[in-house]
């Protein structure tokens, strides 16, 4: 019988990183014993972007002055190995690099010109590294499993996406507040701490305790409440909470990793409601008339996900839809700035009305207030016996209403993914826009950009 529930664990783990390709099967998995009840299991992918971005005015790249940019860069390249040598004990590490441009992203302290200039040689470090114990292992005709674990882990509650495989997506990523947290208390979505995952029945449940990482901006000193902006300043860090619970209707999906599938392009029939949080105290401060005040992060989510095959059979269309609600309270006029591989900074000699996120590719993406997201994709027919080639076009809305602006905004992105082979190989044409603030009640316009990927991964 534990042959058997380790080779059923295996079985889902395959299925869980090899949608879309029929000639994937296990992977790279090494045997430790003849019947492979023992064994280690190793995942290579790299994503490469190339993209042609609008900046936000006052933009300098390179020294000089930029209202455009065309670059190629690295966006992941990441190594994940796992092992088991029973079916109760699992251990996982996971090591890459991220975000390496032609400027930036790369070790600490490289600048200007030479072996260790700007943007060079990345250090490569643990996005993952934990421990696993099962409690209750999972067994036929009964309802109930149990695991806990602890290390640097992204058993990080809220929503599907705050914990979703960066290998399947339908976008060409993730629209990045599903990781409110990112790289301030948290070390790329992930904390320290303890965890526990399950089932019962359709029932999945995931909870965690965590030390957070500390934090320490400074607030800037405001003279009303209405005026004072928070910032990330944990002091002696409290511990966090964090759970999601989900309740799948038609297939059972695999909780053996923690990594939410994006897209299963119609090798599973899914239809999941899900709910999560996250909190942590005193983890924002505010300064009023020299008065410090501390701040509570509370963060909520509901979200639902569906992935079908629709029509005939041998046509092998499949629909894809994922939409969740967050409520985000960070305290007072909370904004987070961010922009993925961003190659910009301020020109100061600049004398046009810059945008208040910066410069580059910046945009307000986390903050104080609400958001909501929506995608869907459509896996066009195919009647070859083997489908290799195939074509999902897709589309995304982001609606974000933080406190700190009057003004709401809208973005769209609209994309296609060509499947070469499944999420295994596959290229990604994708159009994107974000909002530039001028001021806090004017939204004055929107900036695009154009991005194509390759995604490999074994």
């Amino acid at each position: 019988m534990k042959k058997i529930v380790l080779l059923t664990a295996v079985l889902f783990s395959a299925l869980s990183f090899g949608q879309g390709s029929p000639d994937y099967g296990g992977g790279m998995k090494f045997n430790l014993n003849p019947e492979g009840t023992k064994y280690m299991r190793f995942i290579a992918w790299n994503q490469i972007w190339m993209r042609a971005t609008d900046l936000n005015p006052g933009s300098l790249v390179g020294g000089e002055p930029a209202t455009k940019q065309e670059d190629i860069g690295l966006r992941r390249l990441r190594i994940l190995a796992y092992s088991q040598i029973s079916p109760r004990y699992m251990i996982v590490t996971h090591i890459g690099i991220n975000n390496q441009t032609f400027t930036n992203g790369g070790a600490s302290g490289s600048t200007g010109t030479g072996g260790y200039g700007a943007g060079k040689k990345p250090g490569v470090f643990f996005h993952d590294a934990w421990n696993e114990y099962a409690i209750a292992l999972p067994r036929e005709n009964k309802p109930f499993s149990l695991s806990i674990g602890a290390g640097l882990h992204y058993y990080m509650g809220l929503s599907r996406m705050t914990m979703s495989s960066t290998l399947n997506y339908m976008t060409i990523d993730a629209p990045i507040f599903n990781w409110p947290l990112i790289e301030n208390s948290d070390q790329f979505a992930r904390q320290i701490g303890v965890f526990a995952k399950g089932k019962y029945n359709k029932l999945e449940y995931r909870f965690s305790l965590n030390k957070p990482f500390a934090t320490n901006q400074v607030p800037t000193d405001a003279t009303s409440n209405a005026t004072a902006v928070a910032v990330d300043n944990s002091a002696n860090t409290k511990w966090s909470k964090a759970g999601y619970v989900e309740y799948q209707f038609f297939d059972k999906e695999s909780n053996f990793l923690p990594y939410k599938v994006g897209c299963y392009l119609g090798t599973k029939r899914m239809f999941n409601i899900g709910a999560g949080f996250y909190t942590a105290p005193s983890g924002t401060k505010t300064a009023v008339n020299g008065v410090i005040e501390k701040h509570s992060i509370n963060l909520f989510a509901a979200d639902a996900f569906l992935d079908l095959p629709i029509g005939k059979k041998e046509q092998k269309m499949a629909i894809t839809v994922y939409s969740v609600l967050y409520d985000y309270d960070f305290g007072p006029n909370y904004v987070r700035n961010l922009g993925i591989m961003n190659v910009g900074v301020s020109d100061t000699n600049f004398t046009g009305t810059p945008g208040l996120a910066g410069a580059g590719n910046l945009q307000p993406v986390i903050g104080t207030g609400t958001i909501w997201y929506t995608q869907a994709g459509f896996l066009l027919p195919n009647k070859n016996e083997k489908p290799k080639v195939r074509v999902q076009p897709f589309g995304a809305y982001t609606y974000k209403k933080f406190d700190a602006f009057e003004q709401a905004s809208n973005q769209f992105d609209i994309g296609t993914n060509l499947f070469l082979d499944g999420h295994h190989a596959k290229l990604t044409a994708q159009y994107s826009t974000r909002p530039v603030y001028t001021a806090k009640d004017n939204l004055d316009t929107y900036k695009s950009e154009f991005l194509l990927q390759l995604q490999i991964y074994l």
